[in-house]
């Protein structure tokens, strides 16, 4: 395809990588972000083979290592004993499997390489404080409204603002968030502040009676960091940024592991963040002629996979690919779409199914249901060894033959 001209919106971690990814294929891109200067908020976030080969064919790869953690296994362990039920291998054994290592790595760390990345390829290619409210097209390209009046023209829209994306809204309409009963607790602790023998440089989930936390240590391990999720009645806020009491967070981890225990009392008080997961169920259709969707505007997905982040990745990755083989947008856009729906929905619907996997409430329950569900083998053969690089790309009966 002739170097179309791609419009952004959405400089979070798809955005970015999806900028990147077709600037470095010869495209001309701008990308539009809301926001009055580029940052992220949250914590931490893992990165599996199937994100972690896009970032180094970025060339990203020193940096990644400067300030992302490897961890040596992912474990499961019960809440108050901390017997191991399950172990995922990591370390060498991911990278010699996949072909890439898996890294636990701040939100804010992975957003700033990629923009880092995106303005050494393009330094005018990110555009602050503009926020997309809608786009009109035609056979002969794509018009994106902004906030203010002001608007822009290109050969194709990417729509990746989000769970609360505009450009979703116009292509799918609204649709229903239905919460999960599950919240989310969010906090980060130095490691300055944790006893010396807290934990090895391993994942861990603690699975307990209708609530389970993952820990991991981040920045280069000088940080810790703490997901928990509970069940609660009551529906709340879905906001990254809404600060709890630290007394609601140790009353919900009252009688679990000691070390569960400690990285609560660590916690900077002031400093505990809580919102509702909401479950939507996936969609099959995301795009028009000239516009489409990226990472959570596309496929929002519970965090009981570690794949959020990740797939935003491989969408970019694969439509770029899309538009470079391609001879029309249209074209590059119905492929995209044929070869991310089928994978993407399946990993929300099995993000889903994992939550109630960490909360059975009886230990001997539990412990038969990790053996015979095997995760560590179910990811390997079906999550993990996806390449978004390589994997090849089905055109119509191609594709409906294997669908």
């Amino acid at each position: 395809m002739k170097k179309a001209k791609v419009m952004i919106a959405g400089a979070g971690i798809g955005g970015l990588t999806a900028a990147a990814c077709l600037l470095k294929k010869g495209f001309e891109v701008r990308v539009f972000e809301q926001a009055q200067q580029l940052g992220e908020v949250g914590a931490g976030i893992q990165q599996s083979a199937n994100a972690v080969k896009v970032l180094y064919d970025l060339g990203l790869r020193d940096e990644l290592e400067r300030v992302a953690v490897r961890p040596d296994n992912y474990e499961f362990r019960r809440f108050d004993t901390g017997e191991l039920m399950h172990t995922i291998p990591f370390a060498q054994a991911h990278e010699k499997a996949h072909g890439a290592p898996y890294y636990h790595i701040h939100r804010a760390d992975i957003h700033r390489i990629l923009a880092d990345a995106v303005h050494a390829l393009a330094p005018d290619a990110i555009t602050l404080g503009a926020r997309a409210t809608g786009y009109s097209e035609s056979e002969s390209g794509v018009k994106l409204y902004l906030s203010g009046g002001a608007t822009a023209q290109g050969d194709l829209l990417i729509g990746a603002d989000g769970i609360k994306s505009a450009i979703r809204s116009q292509i799918v309409g609204e649709t229903p968030a239905i919460y999960t009963g599950y919240v989310a607790w969010r906090l980060t602790v130095p490691r300055s502040r944790l006893p010396a023998d807290i934990m090895e440089k391993v994942g861990t989930v603690w699975c307990g009676p209708k609530n389970h936390a993952v820990v991991y240590w981040l920045c280069s391990g000088q940080v810790l960091n703490f997901v928990g999720i509970p069940e609660r009645a009551q529906w709340e806020e879905e906001s990254w940024t809404q600060r709890r009491p630290w007394e609601e967070l140790k009353a919900d981890y009252a009688g679990w592991h000691p070390k569960v225990q400690s990285i609560i009392d660590s916690a900077d008080r002031n400093e505990c963040y809580r919102w509702a997961l909401n479950n939507r169920r996936p969609i099959f259709n995301w795009s028009t002629q000239r516009a489409t969707l990226l990472g959570d505007a596309a496929h929002p997905t519970l965090p009981f996979l570690a794949q959020g982040a990740v797939m935003a990745i491989e969408d970019a990755a694969v439509l770029a690919r899309c538009l470079e083989g391609s001879a029309t947008v249209p074209d590059a856009v119905d492929l995209y779409q044929r070869n991310r729906m089928v994978r993407t929905a399946r990993i929300v619907e099995q993000s889903t199914e994992h939550g109630g996997l960490y909360h059975i409430v009886d230990a001997e329950e539990m412990k038969r249901t990790f053996a015979a569900r095997n995760p560590a083998k179910e990811r390997s053969e079906w999550l993990y060894n996806y390449d978004p690089l390589t994997v090849p790309l089905l055109h119509g009966a191609e594709y409906e033959a294997q669908t």
